[in-house]
């Protein structure tokens, strides 16, 4: 009997589900994986800088203060942290893959672009969330050749 083995993408895509639960956002959970040639490079998760607070703790009820677009205006995106500790550890993100739980926004995508990330795989919609008409990020990168594909998982 031959065993069954799981495809690379949904050990990332499950890696990252379990990443956002890590956050301490009490609005939305987000989990990042960065991988290069099926190896991963860095991991990350929605919330705020690290020594500063954490949301759950600090105002369990509502959370942090809101942005005027109603986001959080002290977190880190799942996709800038795992960005931000490949960079502190010297990891090049040119040609990469990122596995995220939310597709990205359209300031996150354009560091996605200009990082030099290849492939973006996503589970949940950010304008499905947000309740906007398209996925602005989604576009951005499509428009500009980065190849971007709702995560499903498949039948083995």
């Amino acid at each position: 009997m031959q065993k069954t083995r799981p495809r690379f993408e949904d050990i990332y895509m499950d890696l990252a589900q379990s990443l956002a639960l890590r956050s301490h956002c009490v609005k939305l959970q987000v989990g990042a994986v960065l991988t290069k040639d099926t190896r991963i490079i860095s991991l990350g998760y929605n919330g705020p800088p690290a020594g500063t607070h954490n949301c759950d703790e600090e105002w369990p009820e509502v959370g942090c203060a809101r942005d005027s677009k109603g986001s959080c205006s002290l977190a880190l995106h799942a996709e800038q942290n795992a960005i931000l500790y490949a960079a502190k550890n010297n990891v090049s993100l040119e040609g990469a893959t990122i596995y995220v739980t939310l597709s990205p926004c359209i300031a996150c995508s354009k560091v996605l672009f200009s990082l030099g990330i290849k492939k973006v795989f996503y589970l949940n919609s950010y304008a499905e969330y947000k309740g906007i008409a398209t996925d602005e990020g989604v576009e951005f990168l499509k428009k500009f050749g980065v190849e971007v594909e709702r995560w499903q998982p498949k039948n083995i």
